[in-house]
């Protein structure tokens, strides 16, 4: 029944967006904006507009029926107040980069677009997070302080308490505190990781370009071989034979995670550096300092990587999310970053069962969903400073 309704809503909303449509070409006296629209776009602005009436609506519902709490009313709400408060923060973020600082930055601040200073504010936020994770973590991320599974919010009527505004794990642990460290350790895990495979994977690429021959052919055979396989998978097998053959102490484990993750992720480095690589030693001033005499890691280090900046820089921000999505999702799975270290997806896999009450205690579900909340918030992040980069790099302009 429900998939009828649904049907039936979009066979409506097409009609709505061919009358929309013929409505503006007849205000408007046929002119070009309505008579070159295409009908998808049409549809869409319609779509949008019912979006946001619903939305309006959502929002204004009442957060209890009858004693019950509406979840998805709470959830919603929660969300947009949250956007909102973010949207704020970056447009401030951009104004005052835009009157604070070097004529440069400045100049910077007056082309990036509310996306982008979004991206920024959040990067640096969690930056200080995980670089004074110590000091600002009112517990220790391993601390037990005997209270378990208190419900966050802080209220003591709902099994809250305010000492522990996020609550706590099944074994008395502060939310807070581990999602903190949590920042330290995922993120900074993550940052070690692509910072080496982008030095493994750059290195071979634009020493490949270079040389070229059989040099090229091996090491761009063995990048095949590698990326045909699946790197989730590849890396779970990989850090499962490698504890039982070499040891599964916690930091044993953390290095295999960092190595192995660095070499897979390393081939689509290796393949962009290649590329751009061959581009660039056909330059003129290539042989140019090839006829100087210059030596391998001068062409490299001084001529290709300083004009190869621009797409390895956005292709380092688009690495780290698949990274850092990673190591998220290994930790899920219970070989990644190993207790009791804090961990975003550990935490996710620990706290999961809390969702089963999100119906009637909307403030329980709220545990996992904080963890699984920091991950997709830097993933948008990163993502969004990445689509800036590019666009900046590619010299379109709007």
């Amino acid at each position: 029944m429900t998939l009828l309704y649904i049907i039936i809503a979009a066979i409506v909303l097409l009609g709505v967006a061919y009358a929309f449509r013929m409505a503006g070409q007849a205000a408007t006296s046929n002119k070009p904006f309505f008579r070159d629209m295409p009908f998808g776009v049409a549809y869409g602005y319609v779509l949008g507009a019912v979006l946001i009436v619903l939305g309006v609506w959502l929002f204004f519902q009442p957060q209890n029926v009858d004693g019950v709490p509406q979840a998805g009313v709470m959830f919603f709400r929660w969300a947009v107040q949250v956007f909102v408060v973010f949207a704020i923060a970056a447009y401030l973020f951009r104004l005052l980069g835009r009157s604070v600082g070097t004529e440069g930055s400045k100049k910077l601040f007056r082309s990036m677009p509310l996306t982008a200073a979004f991206g920024i504010l959040i990067i640096i936020i969690y930056a200080i997070v995980a670089i004074f994770a110590g000091a600002i973590a009112p517990y220790g991320q391993e601390e037990v302080l005997g209270a378990a599974n208190i419900v966050p919010g802080g209220n003591p009527a709902m099994n809250g308490n305010p000492e522990f505004p996020l609550g706590t794990d099944q074994i008395g642990r502060d939310i807070l505190s581990r999602l903190i460290f949590g920042a330290q350790n995922t993120v900074g895990i993550a940052f070690v990781t692509t910072c080496l495979a982008f030095l493994i994977g750059g290195s071979l690429g634009f020493l490949a370009a270079t040389l070229g021959g059989w040099l090229d052919q091996l090491l761009s055979r063995a990048v095949d071989a590698l990326m045909a396989i699946p790197a989730l998978i590849f890396a779970l097998l990989l850090i499962t034979i490698a504890t039982a053959w070499a040891g599964s102490a916690s930091w044993q484990v953390t290095i295999y995670m960092i190595l192995i993750i660095a070499v897979i992720d390393s081939t689509r480095v290796f393949r962009l550096s290649r590329a751009v690589g061959l581009n660039i030693v056909v330059m003129d001033y290539i042989e140019a300092a090839k006829l100087r005499g210059e030596g391998l890691g001068y062409l490299i280090f001084r001529e290709m990587l300083p004009n190869a900046y621009a797409p390895l820089l956005a292709e380092f921000g688009l690495r780290f999310c698949f990274v850092f999505l990673t190591i998220a999702s290994l930790s899920f799975l219970g070989v990644g970053i190993q207790p009791p270290l804090a961990d975003w997806g550990t935490m996710v896999r620990d706290l999961a069962q809390f969702i089963n009450f999100a119906a009637f205690a909307p403030n329980v579900a709220l545990a996992p969903l904080l963890a699984a909340g920091a991950i997709a918030l830097l993933t948008v992040a990163v993502n969004f400073v990445v689509d800036w980069m590019l666009h900046k790099s590619s010299g379109l302009k709007e």
